[in-house]
């Protein structure tokens, strides 16, 4: 059975990228996939939902749901705030 969601990334070593894939059934999950790829600077090449390529506006959806997460965890973090607090003060976490 193929996954639900299936995003593709690179990394690169040396000169040429390696490509890799996470498979999941969970947009929460891909969300924090997504998320931890940001964070590590991976290159994001491809979001596919039941085999297909994302649109454009859903795959940027998607990106910008990872880095408001990813903005949230970092004011977090450096303010020493929990996300309650991060959310009334700065409105990324949920």
């Amino acid at each position: 059975m193929m996954p639900k969601y299936t995003i593709e990334y690179a990394m690169q070593f040396k000169r040429s990228p390696e490509v890799y894939h996470y498979r999941s059934d969970d947009p929460v999950a891909c969300e924090e996939f997504l998320e931890e790829l940001l964070e590590r600077g991976y290159r994001i090449t491809a979001i596919r939902h039941e085999g297909l390529d994302v649109s454009q506006p859903d795959f940027d959806k998607m990106i910008k749901i990872a880095a408001g997460m990813l903005a949230a965890k970092s004011i977090c973090s450096s303010l020493g705030i929990t996300k309650e607090e991060e959310h009334y003060r700065f409105g990324f976490a949920v």
